[in-house]
């Protein structure tokens, strides 16, 4: 899946006087696990810079079913698409994990744009790259079946959030089941009987200390069976 791939970070690419500049226009905030940076439909008052820690990015349908857009990690920035368009906000971000961040208001980053045009480049080269990723990932979605993309999708949280482990390799996103079905467009259910026939072939453990990769190999054998 690409929304997971390696992209540069919102603050890695801006020069060192945009970046001073965009500290100097928000405050320093403390979020702990599972808390809600941003909320799906309300008002854009502020962007949020993640400093360090991990958030999901996630909107809901009419229905209840909720969609995992993306992982946000340091250095990303999140909630600047609603402030720029000056619509409600498109989805919730919810903290995975303690994150320290920075909190600029609307309009001290409205101004920012303004006055340093670099600052707005790399937004809109940022914007740029994540509607790409968004393209590729639809395109998976046609061509690939739910086990394919859950199979991609798990080699993917192993290569961004993987900590090697005397099991295997154990993922750090602390995502659920429910967060992996939506990820990959599938029923929570769908995704939960994938997942026992993958511990039942030895390819996984699941537990209360969340999921391990004992073979990815296995994992990459299924995804590429969709790719040939």
């Amino acid at each position: 899946m690409t929304q997971f791939e390696d992209q540069v970070p919102f603050l890695a690419r801006l020069e060192s006087d945009d970046r001073k500049a965009l500290f100097h226009s928000g405050n320093a905030l403390t979020f702990p696990a599972r808390q809600v940076l941003l909320r799906e439909h309300e008002p854009s008052t502020h962007v949020v810079v993640i400093l360090s820690g991990w958030a999901k990015v996630t909107s809901a349908a009419p229905n209840g079913y909720e969609a995992l857009l993306a992982l946000r990690g340091p250095g990303d920035i999140v909630g600047e698409q609603a402030l720029l368009s000056g619509r409600p906000r498109g989805a919730t971000v919810t903290a995975l994990s303690r994150i320290e961040a920075l909190v600029v208001p609307a309009d001290g980053f409205g101004a920012l744009l303004d006055e340093r045009h670099g600052i707005a480049r790399k937004l809109l080269a940022l914007t740029a790259d994540r509607t790409r990723d968004s393209d590729r990932r639809r395109v998976q979605f046609a061509a690939l079946t739910v086990q394919e993309r859950l199979a991609l999708l798990l080699l993917e949280l192993i290569r961004t959030h993987g900590e090697e482990s005397q099991d295997g390799v154990r993922l750090r996103a602390g995502l659920t089941q429910s967060d992996l079905a939506g990820s990959v467009g599938a029923s929570r259910e769908a995704v939960a009987r994938l997942l026992k026939q993958l511990r039942e072939r030895g390819v996984v453990r699941t537990g209360r200390r969340g999921l391990v990769v004992v073979r990815p190999d296995v994992l990459r054998q299924l995804a590429s069976s969709g790719q040939r």
